[in-house]
């Protein structure tokens, strides 16, 4: 571990390396795969962490470890879909995008199939460095025709990302990040494929997040509030579609835009955002928050989002940014 780890981060780690953790994930795929026959359900071979071992428990016979091979899983799940299935593969999501976008492109993409590709460890969010991380996987699937992109900010939404993969009717990529700890009591929130979620409303500004950074939008949200500064926090659970029109609206209602992201600055979040107002010709104050196109390290999640900007001071002062230009 990176010896600025605070002792607290480090023992949080520690504690929760030997408890089990929740999977409200894998406890909605299973639900719908009781409710449809024709749900399948591929790992390579990283079962517990992607929440896929009720799956396999409860429903063997249509559960399949490939083992460390996410390019046959891929293609297995491509002939799979071609014979009426509804295969869901999972892996870490920069294994199963990087690894395999031949494959994705040409067995699910391509012939438009609805192949469910589910990632976990987003982003910078892993202990176990650059060879885990994934900061380039939305822009990479984004550029493929025919793939929808969906990524939840807690697991209030995870049931909502079964249903709208399934809902698209070609292939769909799910980027997840586990609970660290067991979450409160919840009601389960619903989605719609191509909206984004007014989490907070805001007169001065926009603030569009998704996944981690959603939460770390919301803290902002509140220090600025301070500031007597007025921000708007939008939740972008469809990052593909995208919700162009709220987009819009929220421009011209607050005439400046951050936008926050687990990811690289250049291909996500920020830069689908920044299109649609180049495209209509909106010009107004504008910020992107994000991985700012380097490698990153390992380390505990909220230890990272802060090294690297992606954490809620690091929000507000992107807000104040934008602010300074809109008065100026």
């Amino acid at each position: 571990m990176n010896e600025a780890l605070t002792r607290l981060e480090a023992a949080d780690f520690i504690n929760r390396s030997f408890k089990p953790l929740p999977r409200t994930y894998g406890d909605a795929l299973v639900e719908a795969a009781l409710a449809d026959p024709r749900i399948v359900a591929l790992c390579a071979d990283l079962v517990p962490p992607t929440e896929t071992d009720r799956f396999r428990d409860e429903l063997p016979e249509r559960f399949h470890n490939v083992g460390i091979a996410e390019a046959n899983m891929i293609g297995m799940a491509g002939g799979m879909a071609r014979s009426g299935e509804i295969p869901f593969c999972h892996s870490f999501c920069a294994f199963v995008t990087k690894r395999v976008l031949d494959q994705i492109t040409m067995q699910a993409a391509y012939p438009n199939l609805p192949v469910k590709i589910v990632g976990f460890l987003p982003g910078v969010a892993t202990l176990l460095g650059v060879s885990h991380q994934a900061i380039e996987d939305v822009a990479i699937l984004r550029a493929v025709p025919n793939m929808a992109i969906f990524e939840p900010s807690g697991p209030e939404y995870h049931a909502a990302m079964v249903k709208m993969a399934l809902d698209w009717e070609g292939p769909v990529y799910l980027r997840m990040k586990r609970p660290e700890k067991t979450p409160a009591a919840f009601t389960a929130k619903e989605l719609r494929i191509g909206k984004g979620v007014i989490r907070c409303q805001g007169s001065d500004l926009t603030i569009i997040a998704a996944g981690l950074c959603v939460a770390e939008a919301l803290k902002a949200g509140m220090e600025l509030a301070g500031d007597g500064i007025s921000a708007r926090i939008v939740d972008m659970a469809s990052l593909k579609p995208i919700d162009s029109n709220l987009i819009l609206s929220c421009a011209a209602a607050t005439g400046a835009i951050v936008t926050a992201e687990n990811h690289n600055v250049i291909g996500g979040l920020g830069s689908a955002v920044a299109e649609i107002l180049a495209d209509e010709g909106v010009g107004i104050p504008f910020r992107r928050v994000g991985v700012r196109d380097r490698f990153c390290e390992g380390g505990t999640t909220p230890y990272l989002m802060r090294k690297f900007g992606l954490d809620a001071p690091a929000i507000a002062d992107a807000a104040r940014e934008v602010m300074q230009k809109k008065s100026g």
